[in-house]
Formats: C-alpha cells, sequence, structure tokens
C-alpha cells in the first residue's frame, strides 16, 4: 500500500465523519465539504491503485 491510497482511505473516513457531523448539525456545508473529502479520497485511493499496479511490473 503506498502513501496515495493510504491518504485516499484517512480522507473518505474524514469526509464521512465532516458528512455526517454536517447532517447532525444542519450544517449543510459541512455536509457538503465531506461529500468533497470523500471524492478526493476516492480519487486519491485510485491513483494509488493504478501506482501499485505499474510498479508491479
Amino acid at each position: 500500500m503506498n502513501k496515495d491510497k493510504l491518504s485516499g482511505t484517512a480522507d473518505q473516513v474524514k469526509g464521512e465523519a465532516k458528512e455526517q457531523w454536517g447532517k447532525l448539525t444542519n450544517d449543510h456545508s459541512k455536509e457538503a465539504e465531506g461529500k468533497m473529502d470523500k471524492a478526493k479520497g476516492k480519487l486519491k485511493e485510485g491513483v494509488g491503485e493504478v501506482k501499485d499496479e505499474f510498479s508491479k511490473d
């Protein structure tokens, strides 16, 4: 597992926490921020997976 994959997973967890906090407090901007963090995390994780594939060869 490379640092991009690990960072992506961490961003997804952070985003989920922000999204849930936004729902709990009825803060729509925090909820949207959490969704963006989750999307960013998924993208980073995908980049990490591609890097892992290329490093195997």
